[in-house]
């Protein structure tokens, strides 16, 4: 059996933005990636519409996160 070493392997977006809120927290999400959905009415389900929509934004919300993880260990 093999285990990838990209953490972002098995992970949804969801649960990796519900990780970051519940880390960071919208207001420090809003100042790191300067994007309106993690500013203005900050929702779970309007910020995975945008990222999803969005591939540079995802990718700054998956580079934090991998970031959030690397600090944990």
């Amino acid at each position: 059996m093999q285990h990838s070493n990209d953490p972002l392997h098995g992970k949804t977006l969801e649960a990796i933005l519900n990780e970051l809120v519940t880390h960071f927290g919208w207001e420090y999400l809003g100042e790191t990636i300067r994007i309106n959905c993690f500013k203005s009415n900050p929702s779970i389900k309007s910020s995975l519409t945008f990222l999803r929509k969005t591939p540079w934004a995802r990718s700054k919300v998956e580079q934090l996160y991998i970031k959030m993880l690397k600090r944990k260990y």
